[in-house]
């Protein structure tokens, strides 16, 4: 038998985002509780600093930055690992940017060249271009194993002729395991046991996907050569999604009496966040919560003091199940559908481009704050489902490092 794998984890590693932070522990824990514990791991990033905010190297951990041109760096690493693994959860869809899709595709052919296996790790599946349909049905059907974490992502993989094997599990956040000090932190950080707290996870559809290119505005730039989608439409649309935030919170806090979190599980929502907050007639029964101030665990436990969640983060839904937290999604990709059909919560999935959208979020809004056991039974239900389903992911990879001969903690 050989010798514990040498395993590589490219994701969307040290972004500040609380939902692949989420992810990301938990597959490290994954596979030092079944796997072993002595398993080299190696992940490479693009935001090293971050990455260290929450995760510590060891001797068996390595955390590796790499250039924003990425394709010597992950050819390299690829080549000196045993296994990859895809471990973001939009691994194959292009609504942020392609480049990342690239990397993932990309590091997939370079398993598939020197004959290293690839499992991507309970992914998702959404808007593809023509271009990147042709590239992700002839590079992921170079994948060993496939687990999708919706059976809506399985389906599009299949419909646009994906050939790897493909097993449906559920999202590794569902096992996310909080530290027991952060159980109580929304009500330390901001106490008043007589008012209750509704909590915003918004996400300024208008700044994506981000492009490629090799200058731009300053104010436009995420990482060199990595731009926002901006004009003067979209900063409009921008200005005016706001706008419709700010007005259900203050309709919110004037009906029901509630103070609004603004929870930003990304560091890019943070100008969305605090556009909403300055348009409001009520800022004082405001605070807003940065991911990049908050870690994984203290950002699920104040999700999980709240009385309702109104969302279009992925993983502000995800993290906040558990618990039991009534919730409303605003969707504009395919990730919440999933979710939500498999949830069966879609008549609490909002389309993001209907006309009808703020009206209609305002009817469920009071119709859970005033009924706030109405979802109850049907999230008791989708959490267990999910966990179960997500307590399959490392079984199924300690069975596949097995069948291929490599040593395993038993």
């Amino acid at each position: 038998m050989k010798c514990f794998p040498r395993i590589l984890l490219a994701g969307y590693n040290g972004a500040n985002n609380t939902g692949s932070e989420a992810r990301l522990l938990s597959i490290i824990d994954d596979i030092r509780t079944n796997v072993g514990s002595k398993v080299p791991i190696t992940i490479p990033t693009l935001n090293e600093a971050n990455l260290r905010r929450y995760l510590k190297e060891d001797k068996f951990l390595k955390i590796v930055p790499i250039s924003p041109i990425f394709f010597f760096d992950i050819r390299r690493l690829v080549k000196e690992h045993d296994i990859l693994l895809l471990v973001e959860g939009s691994c194959y869809m292009d609504t942020w940017t392609s480049a990342l899709l690239w990397a993932f595709l990309w590091a997939t052919r370079c398993a598939y060249n020197f004959k290293k296996p690839s499992i991507a790790y309970a992914v998702d599946a959404g808007h593809l271009s023509s271009l990147n349909k042709f590239l992700v049905r002839r590079e992921a059907s170079n994948t060993s194993l496939i687990l999708t974490r919706a059976r809506l992502a399985a389906s599009r993989l299949e419909k646009i002729g994906v050939k790897a094997p493909i097993e449906t599990t559920a999202d590794c956040a569902f096992t996310f395991k909080t530290e027991k000090e952060d159980t109580n932190i929304l009500e330390e950080i901001w106490p008043n046991p007589n008012q209750g707290v509704v909590g915003l996870a918004p996400v300024d559809f208008y700044l994506w996907p981000v492009v490629i290119r090799p200058w731009g505005k300053k104010e436009n730039l995420y990482r060199w050569p990595y731009y926002y989608s901006r004009s003067k439409e979209r900063i409009q649309g921008s200005e005016q999604l706001a706008l419709k935030w700010a007005q259900e919170a203050d309709r919110i806090i004037r009906k029901h009496d509630k103070r609004i979190a603004l929870i930003c599980m990304e560091e890019l929502d943070e100008p969305m966040a605090r556009s909403i907050k300055d348009k409001m007639e009520n800022p004082e029964m405001v605070k807003i919560f940065l991911s990049k101030e908050y870690n994984a665990s203290q950002m699920t436990n104040i999700l999980r003091g709240l009385e309702l969640l109104i969302t279009s983060r992925y993983h502000a839904s995800v993290l906040s199940i558990e618990a039991l937290i009534p919730q409303i999604a605003i969707g504009h990709d395919t990730r919440l559908k999933g979710l939500y059909m498999e949830m069966r919560l879609k008549d609490y999935l909002l389309d993001s481009l209907s006309s009808e959208l703020w009206h209609n979020l305002s009817k469920r809004v009071d119709e859970l704050l005033e009924n706030p056991k109405m979802q109850e039974r049907t999230l008791k239900w989708g959490f267990v489902e999910h966990f179960n389903r997500a307590s399959r992911n490392p079984k199924i990879l300690k069975d596949f490092l097995q069948e291929r001969g490599w040593r395993v903690e038993r």
